[in-house]
């Protein structure tokens, strides 16, 4: 057995989403977002669930947080609702809301655990989707101001901040494949929003920048995946380079340098999105962290009758998958920090999500024994201290998640936490999952046999 340790001052944490844990959806002047919208819409999410209680964190954030605390993390990532702030989006600030911000932050801060605060994480108030949604250019103008309000009211005690969360996935999922809220199905407003979420990146760090409390480190939490070719021909190596600038840097190269990656494939696609002179400048605004959210990497062949990039994604050949059909690869999370701290040299790394879904029942004794989340954490976990070890500058990694909650389209079927919840009696139980990280965590190292 190897202990393998990590840097001192490492931090360990669990990353959570507004919508995904809070319900309480229209209490205290909460306004409608577009998943309330999308979410109360037939057929939708997966038997018709919704997030309307979820795991009504804003009523137990109090037993939530004194469960970070037992496991002794360090930081706990979690996100702002926008509409509880403003509920129409613009204009009319609602204190209820910033109000029970503030009881969570105490809270957390009155058990030593860092806040860590994503102000977008994909639940856009449905006033501002009803006039246009993220293609509409007024919104990064809108999400500016957001972002001051959040960051005035708050920014006396978080001193690190996510502008987004995976804009890739909550654009393209979003207005392209429309799977996610609001549910569209455009391929011309999803690369539209794009545009406008890269303008309202920029925008909203410099926000958090000019406020009267200035941020210790402001980043962005990107979705990413280390990208394979199917096999080592000349079309498959460009086909892999392709999806990989399209999927890991559509939205961190125009932060961190002001401009779009080279994606030229049958016409270039920065050309249809018509950009101004002035929204290269708005983009750039280059982050103190970069923060990557990974769970598996990505397999890919040149197909010249897809659309747009000619890339066609393949399924693993593995039965080594999660509850969720994705693939357990530990050594993409080690390829991917590899990766973008050569691109981006001096610029510190956060794993801000990781994680896995298994559906583990509490057993007879009690205890929620889900020994494949230990293996798949112990795996991603030991790839990412080689990287370490071989130069990459990662400081922190946040799980995902604390407790099962709301996942999106698939409702309640799909469980990532290291908590076990009850959505119907609210019920809390640390899985052993949760017990093996509070012990990484205490010791800041890894008890890892290479036999395994």
């Amino acid at each position: 057995m190897s202990k393998l340790g990590f840097p001192n001052g490492f931090l360990w944490g669990t990353a959570s989403a507004s919508y995904q844990i809070e319900g309480a959806w229209k209490e205290d002047g909460k306004g409608e977002s577009i998943w309330d919208r999308f979410s109360h819409t037939p057929g939708r999410i997966k038997l018709g669930w919704n997030g309307d209680v979820a795991c009504d964190f804003y009523h137990r954030y109090r037993d939530d947080i004194a469960i970070q605390s037992e496991l002794g993390l360090s930081a706990s990532r979690i996100s702002l609702s926008w509409t509880r702030i403003l509920p129409e989006g613009k204009g009319k600030v609602n204190q209820k809301g910033i109000d029970f911000y503030n009881r969570v932050i105490d809270e957390l801060l009155g058990r030593n655990i860092q806040p860590w605060v994503t102000l977008y994480h994909w639940d856009l108030p449905q006033k501002l989707e009803d006039i246009g949604g993220w293609p509409n250019r007024d919104l990064a103008e809108y999400f500016r101001d957001y972002v001051a309000i959040a960051s005035d009211a708050l920014g006396d005690r978080v001193k690190n901040w996510m502008v987004f969360n995976e804009p890739w996935i909550f654009t393209i999922f979003g207005y392209h494949q429309g799977i996610h809220a609001p549910g569209r199905s455009d391929p011309r407003a999803a690369l539209a929003a794009a545009h406008i979420v890269n303008i309202a990146q920029g925008l909203g760090v410099h926000a958090l920048r000019e406020s009267r409390h200035k941020p210790d480190k402001v980043g962005v939490a990107y979705s990413m995946s280390s990208v394979h070719p199917f096999t080592d021909s000349k079309d498959d190596l460009a086909a892999a380079r392709r999806w990989d600038r399209f999927n890991n840097y559509w939205f961190l190269e125009p932060a961190m340098k002001g401009r779009y990656p080279e994606l030229d494939y049958h016409g270039s696609v920065i050309d249809a999105l018509q950009p101004r002179p002035e929204d290269f400048k708005a983009m750039h605004a280059p982050l103190d962290f970069i923060g990557i959210n990974l769970y598996f990497r990505t397999i890919v062949e040149d197909d010249p009758h897809r659309q747009n990039l000619g890339v066609r994604q393949l399924s693993p050949e593995t039965e080594h998958l999660t509850e969720f059909g994705w693939e357990v690869y530990p050594r993409s999370i080690g390829e991917m920090v590899t990766q973008v701290s050569r691109e981006y040299p001096g610029v510190p790394i956060y794993i801000t999500e990781n994680g896995c879904s298994y559906s583990d029942p509490p057993a007879g004794d009690g205890r929620v024994h889900d020994v494949r989340r230990i293996a798949y954490m112990r795996g991603y976990l030991a790839e990412l201290w080689r990287a370490i070890q071989n130069g990459a500058d990662v400081r922190g990694y946040f799980t995902w998640t604390l407790t099962d909650n709301f996942e999106w389209a698939e409702g309640f079927a799909q469980r990532f936490g290291i908590v076990w919840c009850d959505f119907i009696t609210q019920q809390r139980l640390i899985k052993d999952s949760g017990r093996w990280f509070a012990e990484v965590a205490g010791a800041n190292a890894l008890d890892f046999d290479p036999a395994r």
